[in-house]
């Protein structure tokens, strides 16, 4: 939110999330659409770009191995890192400015199943990929509906944050800051051609 109201080309932004004005919270469905709501007067948004997302909780960490895997953890990871993001696109796109805008869902790499060479992980993984193919699928009806809107996934890279805390990123991780000013240098040069891409930070083009 920093870089964005630091921008000249920026008239407003506004952030959204458990503890907001309008919340919005993926453990409560219904306030999606409450939360896209509350913002209906304030459109139309030229950028829309969706955050959350969880790898771990106190109770229990990625898997290992199959062995690990368990319908609670994974129900939960579906909800949040799929279920949500895709109901927020469904309530959010009604926001979209169609003149022209982006909507970005961040992702992660993990996610693709082409580049899975490690195994493990098996909820975050399989979450993310369904993610990916709910924004996929929508850019699809986007092309019909929405044609000046690219809609995109988008993989932020390992940055140091809580999420990535008890994965070394505060070692390998770079600073959210940059993380940000790099997602958002590459989200304000998206032509409408790139929508139902699954991009990288870095611009790369990912295998889903």
């Amino acid at each position: 939110m920093e870089l964005l109201e630091a921008s000249p080309d920026c008239e407003a932004v506004y952030g959204l999330h458990r503890n907001s004005e309008h919340p919005i919270d993926y453990q409560d469905l219904t306030t999606i659409e409450s939360a896209a709501a509350s913002l209906t007067q304030e459109g139309p948004f030229q950028l829309i770009i969706n955050t959350i997302g969880v790898l771990h909780s106190e109770n229990w960490m990625p898997e290992k191995k199959l062995d690990d895997l368990n319908a609670e953890q994974l129900q939960m990871l579906m909800q949040i890192n799929a279920i949500g993001p895709g109901l927020t696109i469904k309530h959010f796109a009604k926001l979209l400015d169609p003149a022209g805008s982006v909507m970005a869902t961040l992702s992660a790499k993990v996610g693709s199943i082409e580049d899975n060479r490690l195994g493990g992980w098996f909820s975050y993984r399989a979450s993310k990929s369904a993610l990916n193919m709910l924004i996929k699928t929508a850019s699809i009806e986007f092309g019909r509906t929405k044609p000046n809107t690219a809609l995109v996934a988008l993989h932020p890279g390992t940055v140091n944050s809580r999420l990535s805390k008890p994965f070394k990123g505060e070692q390998i991780g770079r600073s959210p800051l940059d993380a940000a000013s790099d997602m958002l240098t590459l989200l304000l040069a998206l032509q409408k051609t790139d929508s139902g891409s699954f991009l990288s930070y870095s611009g790369e083009k990912l295998p889903w």
